[in-house]
């Protein structure tokens, strides 16, 4: 069969075509700009399914990292309640509480620094139990293998007890874990993580050289919900180090 098409028509579809090509190549120039979702995930690389594998790269002096993103004792959960969290959720601590004794819900984190020196510590955490924005409200935190671990508040230095430093904070520390724990009574999500009981003090880790360095976390209080953590040298401002458009670390593995 044989068709037949007059000179308006074939102007017509032309002109059609030509408007189509156009929308289809500005969907894809618009889509590269599109700012990054902090909902989604890092996708590990091809051959990287265990989570017990990864390790986090560092770059350009900053670490961010989903608190769920690695194996955890059944006490902690997984929760996705709200839209305030990133990734999978966030993880709660449901076992007994281990106000004294670090080692229980122990989880660890495996981070590739690059860039050596000085990096501030945060996590995006809230209160899951109760009313109270002083109960319910810490983990315990240790960098074993760093060249130092530390809290400073202006002039004044502490380090976890059991380092081999002093003077340690006051409140519970114990083998090298500090008590991180955050405040106020606006209990849902936000970044913060002090030690030192009554006079909050900054967490703070340094690398010596380049290599890989691991992270432990202990359940301490019950009802204690993390959601994603960073680290940073403070050429970053903090407020840059906890955007949301800040993309989450790229993962590797052994």
């Amino acid at each position: 069969m044989h068709y037949s098409f007059g000179t308006s028509t074939l102007s017509f579809l032309k002109l059609s075509v030509a408007a189509l090509a156009f929308i289809l190549v500005g969907c894809s120039e618009e889509s590269t700009e599109t700012p990054l979702d902090e909902n989604i995930a890092v996708t590990p690389p091809a051959g990287c399914t265990n989570v017990v594998d990864y390790r986090y790269l560092e770059a350009d002096g900053f670490v961010k990292v989903q608190f769920e993103e690695t194996l955890f004792d059944d006490a902690w959960k997984l929760n996705q309640d709200g839209d305030i969290t990133s990734g999978k959720g966030y993880m709660v601590w449901t076992g007994e509480q281990s106000l004294k004794t670090p080692g229980l819900g122990l989880a660890t984190y495996t981070i590739t620094i690059g860039t050596s020196g000085t990096y501030r510590f945060l996590w995006k955490s809230a209160v899951k139990m109760g009313n109270s924005g002083s109960d319910h409200n810490d983990t315990w935190l240790r960098f074993p293998d760093a060249a130092d671990f530390y809290a400073q508040k202006d002039a004044s230095i502490v380090y976890p007890e059991g380092s081999g430093k002093t003077p340690n904070p006051d409140g519970a520390t114990a083998e090298g874990w500090f008590k991180v724990y955050r405040s106020g009574n606006d209990l849902d999500f936000k970044w913060q993580a002090n030690t030192f009981d009554n006079n909050a003090h900054a967490i703070y880790v340094s690398f010596d050289e380049p290599g890989n360095y691991v992270m432990e976390i202990s359940a301490r209080s019950s009802g204690h919900a993390i959601d994603q953590f960073v680290l940073f040298q403070e050429t970053l401002s903090k407020e840059d180090a906890i955007s949301d458009s800040r993309p989450f670390s790229a993962i590797a593995c052994d």
